[in-house]
């Protein structure tokens, strides 16, 4: 199968397509043909090394913890699927043993994964998962309730788009920071859009004077620097990304296939989307790599094998 490797930590310089043989899966798991893999700033801190004091890496490791595709095979101990399904799944605890979604095939542990929803894409499948989980688990962190305003920093990025439709779906009142070019976006979605920068509190009272009652920071960057002006008493914070800010819960994606179950509901309902900024073939993992990070992409990059 083709599959693209890295040999050593760096950026997307390191990344190379080659031939490998197919994954060998476990009794318990099953073998997946990729359909589409989604890229995450995780990929890049990874590859880059971040995480290499604490958790060991085997190369040649191929990056992605995203994918959507048809089980192949399956093994004796996993019922659970059977070849032809169409599935979806956050594949993190393969990575780590250097079998990630950046590939053909992967091979991996069927707690991992549930059922594509049929509503998505390939391509908007895969960037459910990782994107979902974070988003899902931090506006349940936050305990929003109906009624309740919500400010989401970089409302219309993966994870960001995703927490804004969950809350809505809650009959919270979202506002979003974007830039002026995804305001529409927003709106579609059922925010309220504001722009980022200098100012930001002022336009954030001006639609709630009283302030917000939570904050939800997906980007970093200071975002949160802003909280005190623009807050309500007793603010809820919680940050994808900046864990120095005080009283802000720290949110962490952590995989649970009753997560993954929900999100797959509310997306067959129409209740979520995921928005797909570009797809790139296995070859251009690197540009994909490098469009990711810039920054303010207007949804996932993903692969298509």
């Amino acid at each position: 199968m083709k599959a693209v490797v890295h040999h050593r930590f760096g950026g997307p310089e390191v990344l190379e397509l080659v031939e490998l043989p197919d994954p060998k899966m476990n009794l318990d798991g099953v073998l997946v043909r990729v359909k589409a893999a989604a890229l995450n700033p995780a990929d890049l801190g990874l590859q880059a090394g971040a995480l290499a004091e604490v958790q060991e890496t085997y190369f040649p490791a191929v990056p992605g913890w995203d994918v959507a595709g048809v089980v192949e095979r399956a093994g004796p101990a996993a019922p659970e699927f059977s070849p032809g399904d169409e599935v979806i799944g956050f594949i993190r605890g393969e990575v780590a043993h250097r079998n990630g979604g950046y590939a053909e095939k992967v091979a991996v542990d069927v707690r991992t994964l549930v059922r594509r929803p049929s509503r998505l894409s390939w391509a908007e499948a895969a960037g459910l998962p990782l994107g979902g989980l974070t988003a899902l688990q931090a506006v349940r962190a936050l305990g929003l309730s109906s009624g309740e305003t919500l400010l989401v920093h970089a409302a219309a990025g993966g994870v960001g788009s995703l927490a804004v439709q969950l809350a809505v779906s809650r009959g919270v009142r979202v506002i979003g920071t974007a830039s002026e070019a995804n305001h529409e976006y927003l709106r579609s979605l059922g925010a309220l859009p504001v722009s980022y920068g200098s100012g930001l509190a002022s336009r954030v009272r001006a639609l709630v004077p009283a302030g917000v009652d939570a904050v939800l920071d997906t980007v970093g960057r200071g975002a949160l620097s802003s909280t005190p002006d623009l807050a309500a008493p007793g603010v809820r914070v919680a940050s994808i990304v900046e864990f120095s800010f005080p009283g802000a819960v720290p949110v962490f994606a952590r995989l649970d296939q009753r997560d993954l179950l929900t999100l797959v509901e509310l997306a067959e309902a129409g209740t979520v989307s995921v928005r797909v900024a570009r797809t790139f073939p296995l070859a251009q993992a690197a540009d994909a790599q490098r469009l990711l990070a810039e920054g303010h992409v207007p949804g996932k990059v993903v692969l298509v094998p």
